[in-house]
């Protein structure tokens, strides 16, 4: 009997050097000529960028082959259009993350049908394997001529499930940070800005709901992607938190924010070694505040001497200027530390200043890190523009915020604190220290002089005399001494001591701090 003969391989080899041709192609992106002109602009390609981003050889690539091929009429493939969106695991600091971000080379970011279903499985494997997210976009949303693919562009089922909810519990259950690095537009833009810290490269990134053309056509406004989205535009009215000079500032900050951040909500942050010593006591804190009530003072040379060296990580310097919100360490315990800059329209409470300070609270209430409020607060700004802008009901939100949060504060009355603004800065039970320059009360001296005795001061001789005494009088009255003889502060320190009280502070509630972890719980607020 004759034997069969079979001509299929005897083992997978062909299909193997498919896989490894496949991964091949897809390391090319959108071509040589197209990294080219990447690179031309001066700006990395999205393989480039998470490289940086992410600790040597730590990239685990998720879908490497995906993407759509192009086949010879004998089913051979000819070449890969790869998917632009590339995504995956990598470590920063050695601490697992998921990164992902758009492959401006092909289709200027614009999302593939391979590109899409990537981008959006960036949040679902955040929140499945509970680890932050960092999202480096440059890129636009979708087309008028659809994602590419092949056959007639159909809408999705009825049944399909709600896109942007894994945005939304990403952002509740994982640190969430974001690089705007060119162009971002649509989807992206909506992506960027749905993050607890967003960053963007001045000399590259504008960030656009729609880009000049659109906006020349349907509005009549001609202006370049600078003007309509560019860095001085989005780091004042709040669009991003930072803006940084280039691309490789851009990563290393959010190298240094996910350094406060715990992987997700159910762990702490890490607590790191600290050669800070606890008793450090800085002389210039004694005379830092000015004995001339009226004149300002460097409330951040305040909180870089109180908090560990130069662990202070500002975020939002140039929206709601008033106020100063960022991340830092006391004796190597990350915390959140908000404070008034004076230096800025008095350090009075504005609507864009609530606003930053609402959204502050509640990063540090969903992660679970203590707050330190550094108080100099005269109040809700005041005047036309003030009440135009809603202070009072943005004010009020940050109020009750404030109220509503659970984790420890220590706030500490450097100078001011006054009116329904000053309830913000104190959180329930918190723990209360007063420089001997504090003064509180319902109202600032100036402002109740003005109102209650403007009678007595219009009679008077000489009025301005007459006011300047009686704000004199009553500036007395604000004294914090009163205060602490009645229990109204924990205590009243040297200036000096505010670094070791506060470490002090620590030591003592880093312990309830695991009761803490979990889901944060708002309700509706103004």
């Amino acid at each position: 009997m004759a034997k069969l003969k079979y001509d299929a391989p005897m083992n997978w080899k062909t299909e193997t050097d498919e896989i490894a041709r496949r991964r091949e192609l897809a390391l090319e992106q959108g071509g040589t000529d197209a990294i080219a002109k990447q690179h031309g602009k001066g700006k990395l390609t999205i393989r480039e960028r998470i490289d940086k981003l992410l600790d040597t050889r730590s990239f685990e690539e998720v879908g490497p082959t995906a993407g759509a091929g192009n086949y010879a009429e004998n089913g051979e493939l000819i070449s890969l259009d790869p998917a632009n969106f590339v995504l995956g695991f990598g470590k920063v600091e050695g601490r697992r993350i998921v990164v992902g971000g758009e492959d401006f080379t092909m289709r200027g970011g614009s999302p593939s049908p391979a590109g899409l279903r990537k981008s959006v499985y960036a949040e679902e494997l955040a929140v499945q394997y509970k680890l932050p997210l960092v999202r480096l976009h440059e890129g636009s949303g979708g087309s008028v001529g659809g994602t590419g693919g092949k056959g007639a562009s159909l809408p999705g089922p009825v049944n399909a499930p709600a896109r942007f909810r894994s945005v939304a519990e990403a952002m509740a259950t994982v640190p969430v940070a974001t690089a705007a690095l060119g162009a971002v537009a649509g989807l992206p833009a909506g992506r960027l800005v749905a993050s607890h810290f967003s960053v963007m490269s001045k000399a590259t990134a504008q960030i656009l709901t729609a880009g000049p053309a659109v906006v020349e056509r349907a509005m009549g406004e001609k202006k370049t992607k600078e003007e309509l989205g560019g860095w001085k535009v989005h780091t004042k009215n709040g669009t991003v938190d930072n803006g940084a000079e280039n691309e490789a500032e851009c990563l290393a900050e959010i190298r240094r924010f996910l350094s406060y951040m715990p992987a997700n909500i159910e762990q702490l942050a890490p607590v790191n070694d600290c050669d800070d010593p606890v008793d450090r006591a800085d002389e210039a804190l004694l005379d830092i505040v000015p004995r001339e009530r009226r004149r300002a003072f460097d409330m951040r040379r305040v909180i870089n001497s109180v908090c560990d060296q130069s662990s202070f990580f500002e975020m939002g310097a140039g929206y709601g200027r008033s106020q100063i919100t960022g991340l830092a360490r006391l004796n190597g315990q990350p915390v959140g530390v908000w404070a008034n800059n004076c230096k800025f329209l008095a350090g009075s409470m504005t609507a864009d200043g609530a606003h930053k300070a609402r959204r502050f609270m509640e990063l540090c209430e969903t992660f679970s890190l203590p707050i330190i409020s550094l108080v100099d607060e005269p109040g809700f700004m005041i005047g036309s523009q003030a009440e135009r802008e809603a202070t009072i009901r943005h004010g009020t939100s940050a109020v009750l915020t404030a109220a509503m949060t659970t984790v420890p504060w220590a706030s500490v009355m450097i100078r001011r604190s006054f009116g329904v603004a000053q309830a913000a800065h104190y959180g329930p039970e918190g723990y209360v220290l007063a420089w001997p320059s504090a003064e509180s009360g319902p109202l600032p001296v100036e402002g109740g002089v003005a109102v209650a005795f403007q009678r007595e001061i219009a009679a008077a001789p000489d009025p301005e005399a007459r006011r300047k005494e009686l704000e004199e009088e009553l500036a007395a009255k604000q004294s914090p001494f009163p205060r602490a003889e009645a229990l109204g502060v924990h205590d009243l320190i040297d200036p000096r001591e505010t670094r070791i009280e506060l470490c002090r502070w620590i030591d003592r509630i880093q312990p309830l701090l695991p009761g803490l972890l979990g889901p944060a719980r708002f309700s509706v607020r103004p």
